[in-house]
């Protein structure tokens, strides 16, 4: 019992029918609200963790900054409108690839000497980054291909490594269906973001330049052979030509011979311009894209996003939150609402008590011990939510429920106080009335309000006419029989022997209302013995810290035994929980 808690509380909730029976209701707005009004700590200290791992990650990562470089390509294509689309759009993403190729980042890394960079040498790939390998089937870290010859020195290992590490911090795309590509790189300063994004196009130019340079002396050396071919074919026909002109006798032989030195030579002078222009390619290759818009300095970081990160990890933690608070309140047996009880022991209502921080000059029992006569009774503070379960205890009253059993589920549930309160509230109403200790495990009542009597129920038991003795006068209206020395047997079991010289049939005669004390249910088997003799008996339960499951099976055992339940009280009640 909690000797220092005064209890307010609300009305007995009356439950319908199919609440009673263990019928499932739905979810309502009103359970939605309480579930958050009582979860709502897991919902927020997840959501706060959450926030502290995003807010540690945006303290402790590196900043990158992305600069960007443009360039346009002039795709030489020809042919009808759909085939120069179909061929452009060809043209542009092997462009593309050229710009992305281990040729053009390895020459960004030897113009910028990035091999003896830190941020390149000690470079291991994010969390993202391995996700994003890991969703691509590939990962960030595993080996070269087998086919390829390893590097033979450290330097070559070191350069294989930046590149690698390079490629992974770049991104080159097309913008749109333009001929617009975009170069960016990430890099830990905005200075050497934008030096590489401007190497990295340069060398892309540079590639262009020398492919270009590179077909053309091909193209050249080809043209060089056949020109020779060419040439060596235009000397064969003029030869011949100039032997039948040395004796024309056939004019049609004469004209063949004609026609085929012209084609010879008018093939050979194209050919020897063809091979011109190739010389001039190489000697002067003009590139097939050209910087439009080189790379200025980035005003901000790009990554990590601080933004976009801590409102994903606040949704991330609210969503967890809101998950582990339904999981707990699933999981949860311990009673926080009266329907919890109503439903799986089929009670017809229970009531809530809530704490209060007033106090009757330190103990409500002690109240009780000086007497309640003339102005005290007056000044006796009555709780509104006892005044009101009190109000059910009388209605049960006339339906012959006159002595009435308090029991607890386990201990430290207020059982004591409660059933203090109810009979200090029912002789305050005129009613005359008896309460008595039967609480042998722990005997609150008779340690506080009469803590000398030599004599009590245990007396009684043996010797009926011990009962005007035994049983203190408080008031006019109500009388205190405490419970004495018990020696081996409690007094609930003799009492439910019926072979004492007590009578509940005889106390009712001379009270209108008597309450009983009764041990928690879980410290002794007193309420299995003395409930069946008692015409009811009200379960007291503590909000919070009951498991429904004890109160169902307390409230099953004792109907089992033939006890009659009258309804339930949850004891301890936080405030909030009354709206």
């Amino acid at each position: 019992m909690t000797s220092s808690t005064i209890f307010s509380g609300v009305s007995p909730i009356s439950l319908s029918a199919a609440a009673a029976t263990g019928g499932n209701s739905p979810l309502t707005l009103r359970d939605m609200l309480f579930f958050l009004r009582t979860r709502w700590p897991w919902v927020v200290a997840t959501t706060i963790a959450f926030l502290i791992i995003a807010g540690t990650y945006l303290l402790t990562a590196k900043p990158t900054f992305v600069a960007s470089t443009q360039l346009v390509i002039f795709p030489q294509v020809s042919g009808t409108e759909a085939q120069r689309a179909i061929a452009e759009d060809a043209f542009i993403e092997g462009q593309l690839e050229i710009a992305s190729s281990t040729d053009v980042v390895a020459g960004t890394v030897r113009a910028l000497d990035l091999d003896g960079d830190p941020d390149f040498i000690d470079w291991k790939p994010s969390l993202l980054d391995k996700a994003k390998d890991w969703l691509l089937g590939f990962s960030a870290q595993e080996a070269t291909d087998e086919t390829q010859p390893r590097p033979q020195t450290e330097e070559e290992r070191l350069h294989d490594m930046t590149v690698a590490t390079l490629l992974s911090m770049i991104d080159i795309r097309r913008i749109g269906s333009s001929t617009v590509i975009e170069i960016s790189a990430a890099a830990s300063s905005p200075q050497k973001a934008v030096a590489i994004a401007d190497t990295l196009a340069g060398q892309y130019i540079q590639k262009n330049i020398s492919m270009k340079a590179d077909a053309s002396r091909q193209y050249s050396n080809w043209l060089e052979k056949f020109l020779r071919e060419q040439q060596q074919g235009l000397a064969d026909a003029s030869s011949a030509l100039n032997t039948f002109n040395s004796n024309p006798r056939d004019q049609f032989k004469l004209a063949e011979l004609q026609s085929a030195t012209d084609a010879r030579r008018t093939l050979y002078e194209s050919t020897l311009t063809q091979l011109t222009e190739a010389k001039q390619r190489i000697t002067y290759p003009v590139s097939d894209a050209t910087i439009v818009s080189r790379a200025t300095l980035p005003l901000s970081k790009a990554r990590p996003r601080s933004t976009l990160i801590m409102t994903f990890a606040g949704a991330v933690g609210l969503g967890a939150g809101l998950a582990l608070a339904m999981i707990r309140h699933a999981s949860d047996r311990r009673i926080v609402r009266p329907h919890q009880i109503a439903d799986a022991g089929g009670l017809s209502f229970v009531t809530l008590l809530a704490r209060s921080q007033k106090n009757r000059n330190g103990h409500p029992m002690r109240f009780l011990a000086t007497g309640m006569g003339g102005d005290k009774a007056a000044d006796y503070p009555v709780i509104p939510g006892m005044a009101e379960l009190s109000a059910t205890v009388v209605g049960l009253r006339r339906k012959r429920r006159v002595v009435i059993g308090i029991v607890a589920v386990d201990p430290g549930s207020g059982a004591s106080t409660i059933a203090c309160e109810l009979a200090a509230l029912s002789s305050l109403s005129g009613a005359q009335t008896l309460l008595i200790d039967a609480a042998a495990d722990k005997s609150s009542l008779s340690k506080s309000i009469a803590p000398e009597s030599s004599k009590g129920l245990v007396d009684v038991l043996d010797n009926g006419e011990l009962i005007q003795a035994a049983a203190l006068p408080l008031t006019p209206t109500l009388k205190f029989l405490p419970l004495g020395k018990v020696k081996t047997v409690t007094p609930a079991v003799r009492l439910s022997s019926r072979r004492t010289q007590l009578s509940f049939a005889d106390l009712k005669k001379e009270f209108d209302a008597i309450f009983v004390d009764i041990s928690a249910f879980s410290a002794s088997p007193d309420a299995n013995a003395i409930a069946p003799e008692l015409d009811g008996v009200l379960v007291v339960t503590s909000h919070g810290r009951t498991s429904i499951d004890d109160t169902v099976r307390v409230i099953d055992t004792l109907r089992n035994v033939g006890a009659e339940i009258l309804g339930a009280i949850i004891n301890h009640a936080p405030k909030r929980i009354l709206s």
